[in-house]
């Protein structure tokens, strides 16, 4: 269980993990030393798994394309379904894999350069595997806020082609 100082100390991280432990120890009243074993330690446990910016490539000009794919797959006796999924967490399009519950098992987040690498993934590498029963793949049009953070200012608005009979 995490204390409450800890908690404080891992939402901080979470928030900004260029912080450093001197700025950390200011924020929290932690010693550095404390927070530099905790955070070694984090790290070892698989606490923190990584430490990653969050981009927002719709301002970078380079095309990607995401997509969220609901997966219908048979669960498998003696796995149901983890032996499916640690199959599909090692392929790299794939971003994000959760099982659901509901109407479909996984839900797939994946990116590719263009709709059609994500439909030849889709009907290649996903839909062929055995146990996967069906595919609902839905396209990403744009993102308004991801991981908690707005990616789309106040002064932007969408700019919509005007429609005329």
């Amino acid at each position: 269980m995490l204390s409450d100082k800890d908690r404080t100390l891992l939402k901080l991280i979470a928030q900004d993990c260029r912080l450093k432990p001197e700025e950390l120890s200011i924020q929290t009243g932690l010693t550095v030393e404390y927070i530099e074993k905790r955070i070694s330690d984090w790290e070892k446990e698989k606490v923190i798994v990584g430490y990653q910016p969050m981009i927002n490539w719709d301002r970078t000009g380079d095309d990607k394309v995401s997509a969220l794919i609901e997966v219908k797959v048979l669960p498998q006796r003696g796995y149901g379904f983890d032996k499916i999924a640690k199959r599909l967490q090692r392929y790299p399009e794939i971003k994000a894999l959760y099982l659901m519950s509901g109407g479909y098992d996984l839900s797939v987040l994946i990116e590719g350069k263009t709709m059609q690498d994500v439909a030849l993934f889709v009907a290649e590498k996903l839909a062929s595997l055995e146990h996967v029963q069906s595919t609902a793949t839905h396209f990403v049009l744009r993102r308004y806020k991801q991981d908690g953070i707005e990616l789309m200012g106040e002064e932007e608005t969408l700019q919509r082609l005007v429609v005329s009979p």
